[in-house]
């Protein structure tokens, strides 16, 4: 029986500036593959192109995956016993985490085949050392609730979370939302709590922060349609 193919799990920049951050391995993995899972098809090419750009991209196989459109794990299996290598592409940063990638990860396990983590940027861990906050016991809860009273006691529940297990709460925004998130945590937390703001990593406007809630009211960041990243750690 033919060997099942291999899912490799790529990561892809935090920035567009940023390719310095990607290892020349992945690079050489890439050149191999002829079909990816990817989030936006667009910002694949872009960055496949950017990694080598003596890739036909036309040639390639790039299924979609995104919220509304879960990846069809059928084909994925069908190539996957077929021998063909699968590559798993995130918007930005490592697959899996906060994008269903996951799904094509699982049905590669269910029919025995190969997955291979990749190294790359990862803008959840980056923020969270550089944060100061606990890096021992920390949970990443993804996106809150978009409707504010629902937010506002997910934040709630987070900072009594913390506070019970001494555990950073990391988590992210829609960047459009961002500044509404910033506001919703220091008008709701208590004035000792540590927030981390961690923007734009690896990027030319990186932005790390960690300060109270006392001294964010004070004054805010502009983060309008930056990627970012949000800690929290009670005191």
């Amino acid at each position: 029986m033919e060997q099942p193919g291999k899912v490799y799990l790529i990561p892809t920049v935090l920035s567009p500036e940023a390719l310095h951050t990607i290892p020349p391995y992945i690079t050489a993995a890439v050149q191999k593959i002829s079909v990816f899972f990817v989030e936006n098809e667009r910002t694949a090419r872009r960055y496949l192109k950017a990694l080598d750009r003596s890739i036909n991209i036309d040639s390639l196989q790039l299924l979609l995956m995104h919220g509304n459109h879960p990846p069809d794990t059928a084909l994925a299996k069908k190539l996957l016993l077929e021998g063909k290598d699968i590559g798993i592409m995130s918007e930005a940063g490592c697959p899996a985490i906060a994008d269903p990638g996951h799904l094509v990860v699982m049905a590669a396990h269910t029919v025995d085949a190969p997955v291979i983590p990749m190294v790359g940027p990862n803008s959840m861990l980056l923020a969270l050392i550089a944060s100061g906050m606990n890096g021992q016991n920390f949970q990443f809860v993804g996106y809150l609730p978009v409707r504010p009273p629902e937010r506002v006691k997910a934040i709630k529940e987070l900072e009594l979370e913390s506070i019970k297990k001494q555990q950073t709460q990391l988590f992210i925004e829609t960047p459009y939302r961002n500044n509404h998130l910033l506001k919703d945590i220091v008008t709701t937390c208590k004035e000792t709590t540590l927030v981390c703001v961690a923007a734009d990593i690896t990027g030319p406007e990186e932005y790390i922060k960690t300060k109270t809630v006392k001294e964010w009211k004070k004054q805010l960041p502009e983060l309008h349609k930056k990627p970012a990243i949000f800690l929290l750690l009670a005191q």
